[in-house]
Formats: structure tokens, C-alpha cells, sequence
């Protein structure tokens, strides 16, 4: 098998642009006001907007 140029990798990144890599998943713990106990939810967001997500839900 042939090698791969670093040129020819940094194509296939700007290809791929876009795709399921751009996301990230952020687990927050959410309280229960009645029980008090905890409780995980998962979300996936883009990654540019994962500090406007933890800032505008605090």
C-alpha cells in the first residue's frame, strides 16, 4: 500500500467539512427540585456554540 501525502489528507479534512466531527456531546447534571436528586442529560451540539450553550444555562 502506497503512502498518503499530507496534501492529500488536508483535502479529504476540507471534504469532509461538515460532517458528524463538527459535534461534540456536553453531559450536564440536572437537580430534581423535589427529590433532589440528580439526573444526566445528553446533548449534541456544534462545537462553536457549546459556551453559549453552558453560559445560557446556568
Amino acid at each position: 500500500m502506497a503512502k498518503v501525502s499530507k496534501n492529500a489528507k488536508v483535502a479529504q479534512r476540507a471534504a469532509n467539512a461538515g460532517s458528524g466531527r463538527d459535534f461534540v456531546k456536553v453531559v450536564r447534571s440536572v437537580k430534581n427540585p423535589t427529590t433532589g436528586k440528580y439526573a444526566y442529560k445528553e446533548m449534541m451540539i456544534h462545537k462553536d456554540k457549546v459556551q453559549e450553550f453552558l453560559a445560557s444555562n446556568k
